[in-house]
C-alpha cells in the first residue's frame, strides 16, 4: 500500500478541525497546525499530536499538502505570507476550501512552484462535530492545477465523497447556488415559523408543526425532483387563494410580503416546467405576485422570460442532451475523466 502523503493545516476552526482527524485517520501524516487563536492551533497539534507552528509558513514548510482552511478573507494573505517566508516549494499542492474564491487567490504558491486547488464541500457545519460527522460522503467542488487535482480527487475518494470539477470563473455562481440551498433555507424555515409565532406559537411548537412538512417535501424532492415535487396553490393556479395570502401577510413586515412575492414568482416558473401552469395561467398568476390588475394583464406574456410563454427566446443558447435525455442550456462543467458525480 502506497504512504499516504504528510499535511499542516492552517486555521484550526470546524472545517480545518475535523479535515484534520479525518485525514489521519485516513492514513494521512500530520505534520503541523497553524492558527492565529493560539489556543485552536494548540488544541488540533494536540489531537495530531504534532506542533503548533508559530507561523504559517512554517506549518506549510513541514508537509507535501497544505490545508489553507481559513475564512474566505484570510486566505490571500496566508497564501502571501507562506511565499514571503518560504514555506512551499515546488511539487507541493496547496489547497483552499472556500466556495466562493478561485484557486487564482493562491497565486503566491503558485509562484513559487507549488501546485493550487480548491476543494469545497458542499456541507454545511455548525460545530467541529458537525463537520466530522458530515464531511464523510459529502460532494466536492474542485478547480485547481491538475497534479493537484488529481491529488484532492483522492481524498474525495478517501472520504467516500462525491465531486465535480469547475472552471475558476464559474466560482462565485456555483457559489450563489449553494448558499441558497443551504443559507436561504434557513431563512426560509424561519420566516414560515415566525408566521406561525404571530399565530401564537412559541419557535419549539412552530417547528414541530413545520418539520414533518418539510422533511416530507426533502423526501419528495429527493425522489421526484424539485419540480415534480412541487404542490400547493401556484401549481394548482389557485389565484384565489394566493390572493387570500397576500391580504393576510399584510399585517406582517414589508420583507415578509416581498419575500412570499418574489418565490411566488420563481415557482411560477417552476410550475410551468413541469407542465402544471399554461402560459395564460401563468401569466395571470404572476401579475397576483406584481400586483397588477385584472385589465392588465390581456396578452401580457412580457412579464414572463421567452421559454416560460411558449414564444422564442431571442438569445441563442447553445443546447446538449444530458445524459437523463433531457434538454438543457449548454454548460462548461464537464466529469472529470475517470470519476465525478455518480448518476
Amino acid at each position: 500500500m502506497d504512504r499516504k502523503p504528510s499535511f499542516s493545516i492552517i486555521g484550526a476552526g470546524k472545517v480545518g478541525s475535523a479535515l484534520g482527524v479525518l485525514l489521519q485517520e485516513l492514513g494521512y501524516l500530520p505534520a503541523a497546525v497553524y492558527s492565529r487563536t493560539f489556543s485552536h492551533s494548540k488544541r488540533l497539534a494536540d489531537q495530531l499530536q504534532v506542533a503548533a507552528a508559530p507561523h504559517p509558513a512554517a506549518a506549510a514548510a513541514a508537509a507535501e499538502l497544505v490545508f489553507i482552511t481559513t475564512t474566505d478573507r484570510e486566505i490571500a494573505a496566508m497564501a502571501a505570507a507562506i511565499a514571503r517566508q518560504g514555506g512551499c516549494r515546488p511539487g507541493q499542492i496547496v489547497f483552499h476550501a472556500s466556495g466562493a474564491l478561485a484557486s487564482d487567490v493562491l497565486a503566491p504558491v503558485r509562484a513559487q512552484g507549488a501546485w493550487a486547488v480548491s476543494m469545497h464541500p458542499l456541507q454545511s457545519f455548525t460545530s467541529t462535530a458537525g463537520a466530522r460527522a458530515n464531511l464523510p460522503g459529502s460532494c466536492f467542488a474542485l478547480e485547481g492545477d491538475e497534479p493537484a487535482l488529481e491529488r484532492a480527487i483522492e481524498i474525495v475518494k478517501d472520504l467516500k465523497g462525491r465531486y465535480f470539477v469547475i472552471q475558476p470563473e464559474d466560482k462565485p455562481l456555483y457559489h450563489a447556488a449553494a448558499v441558497i440551498a443551504s443559507n436561504y433555507l434557513v431563512s426560509l424555515v424561519h420566516l414560515s415559523a415566525s408566521i406561525y409565532r404571530q399565530l401564537g406559537l412559541d419557535e419549539e411548537q412552530a417547528m414541530d408543526a413545520l418539520f414533518p412538512l418539510i422533511q416530507g417535501t426533502i423526501n419528495n424532492i429527493a425522489r421526484s425532483g424539485p419540480a415534480g415535487a412541487l404542490t400547493g396553490p401556484v401549481a394548482r393556479a389557485d389565484g384565489a387563494t394566493l390572493r387570500g395570502h397576500l391580504r393576510a401577510l399584510q399585517k406582517m413586515d414589508w420583507r415578509t410580503q416581498q419575500a412570499y412575492r418574489a418565490m411566488g414568482l420563481y415557482t411560477v416558473g417552476v410550475a410551468m416546467e413541469n407542465g402544471n401552469l399554461t402560459p395564460n395561467e401563468a401569466v395571470a398568476i404572476s401579475n397576483i405576485f406584481l400586483e397588477v390588475d385584472n385589465h392588465e394583464q390581456k396578452s401580457n406574456y412580457s412579464r414572463l422570460p421567452a421559454y416560460e410563454t411558449g414564444r422564442h427566446p431571442h438569445y441563442h443558447a447553445n443546447r446538449l442532451r444530458l445524459s437523463d435525455g433531457h434538454l438543457g442550456r449548454c454548460f462548461r462543467y464537464r466529469r472529470h475523466p475517470g470519476g465525478g458525480l455518480p448518476r
